[in-house]
């Protein structure tokens, strides 16, 4: 930067410098306001040691929701899966917008995030009465956290001040409200739905802990009747109720799970009813090689999937518990049953192992009751005393 100067204009001061464009021509900058002199001068070595040092700044008027709508936006959806663009835009659109889109990027400070966090969870929710659950503000400012953390690499704005913000904390712990099934009630389920076309999409979810949109995505090229193996490749997901194909989040979801003979087998007879039926559609039949479409080969949509269990929950009359749980439920199962933690983790495509234990072992009481028993054994057992200790005589 070159060619700074003050002047005053009036009663007060302006600073004047010159900086180059995006075309890397010269192009004068001025700041005004200033009360003194001094002020003015301090404002200039400011600017000049930021250019010096990279932090430089441009001045813009760009407000936050014309910074998110027009800029941010557009380049994320490229990099995100569509289900999150399109929480993004929604919590952009009906939370944001409202309170802070007219505020100037640059004039958006911590206390304007703080107040906007307050108010949604006192009187957030759209059309209803009520606020916003501590989790889902705590959505929003990691949105806005990311998103003015771009704002900042792009040099449009000084820092973070999400940095400084203070969203509403979330105390609960990942085995609150936890509920599974115990073995015979899984039974109970799975005889309940005898007859039922998705009897074995039911089925692979309670034997192998699959998600929903995994479940729904699996195609017959997927699934192996030899080696009894089923590759985790393909997704089903509801983007504003509207369905397409994705691929598992991680490269830990895409996996190859072992199947038991007895899914093997509810799978086979599947595959004869679901021949069956497509003869009947002939030529209207929308080919997606998928295991669980529609009667017309169209994908499933993951609500009816959800629906349907609800239904028959309630009918059997069993302890009510989400479609989700069923995968809760084949963990705590698989656990209690000896299965290494390591395999459980790898079978439900969890990042490590260490956030299957978190999850998962304190649900399971009896992982706790055998350890007790195991530790004690070796402590208190009844082996040779003379030849497990060193001789400590001297």
């Amino acid at each position: 930067m070159q060619g700074s100067f003050i002047k005053k204009r009036g009663s007060t001061w302006t600073a004047y410098y010159y900086m180059p464009d995006s075309t890397g021509k010269r192009r004068q900058r001025s700041k005004g306001g200033f009360g003194t002199k001094e002020e003015a001068q301090r404002y200039l070595s400011s600017t000049v040691t930021s250019v010096q040092t990279g932090d430089y700044v441009e001045p813009t008027k760009l407000t936050l929701g014309e910074y998110l709508n027009d800029q941010w936006l557009p380049i994320v959806q490229h990099s995100i899966r569509p289900s999150t663009w399109h929480r993004y835009q929604c919590e952009i659109t009906l939370h944001v917008m409202p309170t802070l889109g007219g505020i100037k990027l640059q004039q958006l400070s911590h206390g304007h995030l703080d107040r906007l966090y307050v108010e949604l969870l006192s009187n957030g929710r759209v059309g209803k009465p009520g606020g916003l659950s501590p989790k889902t503000v705590r959505s929003i400012h990691n949105l806005l956290h990311k998103a003015l953390k771009d704002a900042q690499r792009k040099q449009l704005v000084h820092r973070n001040v999400a940095d400084a913000a203070d969203p509403p904390r979330i105390n609960r712990s990942r085995t609150e409200g936890l509920r599974t099934w115990n073995g015979n009630q899984v039974r109970i389920f799975l005889k309940g739905l005898s007859g039922h076309r998705l009897e074995a999409a039911y089925t692979l979810a309670a034997t192998t802990g699959m998600r929903r949109g995994e479940v729904l995505g699996v195609r017959w090229s997927d699934i192996d009747s030899v080696t009894k193996h089923l590759a985790v490749r393909q997704t089903v997901i509801s983007v504003n109720y509207e369905l397409m194909f994705g691929t598992p989040k991680t490269a830990k979801g895409r996996r190859l799970l072992a199947l038991d003979d007895t899914t093997v087998a509810v799978l086979e007879a599947h595959r004869i009813r679901q021949l069956g039926e497509r003869a009947a559609i002939g030529a209207a039949y929308i080919d997606h090689d998928l295991v669980f479409p529609k009667l017309d080969g169209s994908p499933t949509h993951p609500d009816y999937f959800s629906q349907c269990f609800d239904r028959t929950v309630a009918k059997l009359g069993l302890p009510r518990i989400r479609l989700h749980d069923l995968r809760h439920t084949y963990a705590t199962l698989g656990l209690a049953a000896g299965v290494p933690s390591i395999v459980i983790s790898q079978r439900l495509g969890h990042a490590n192992v260490a956030f299957t234990l978190d999850i998962y072992t304190h649900p399971v009481p009896s992982l706790h009751e055998a350890a007790a028993e195991q530790v004690a054994a070796l402590i208190f057992g009844t082996e040779d005393e003379e030849g497990l200790l060193p001789d400590q005589t001297g």
